[in-house]
């Protein structure tokens, strides 16, 4: 929620930015998904799918370095 007056500075905008993204995906419950919040939903999805179901690709030599 925006303060009256405003933020005082681009560092009160990046941490109330980052509140609101943290209550989004952990705190707030979703009805469309049976009232859980999105992280526990994942964390669900991920428990029960088998490894095997995915095949693991290596990661090219390189990758991310500059």
């Amino acid at each position: 929620m925006r303060p009256k007056g405003g933020w005082k500075s681009v560092t009160d905008v990046e941490i109330a930015t980052a509140e609101y993204v943290d209550w989004f995906n952990h705190r707030r419950l979703h009805g469309e998904i049976g009232m859980v919040s999105p992280v526990e939903l994942e964390a669900l999805h991920w428990a029960t799918v088998r490894s095997d179901h995915y095949s693991e690709a290596p990661v090219p030599v390189g990758a991310g370095s500059n």
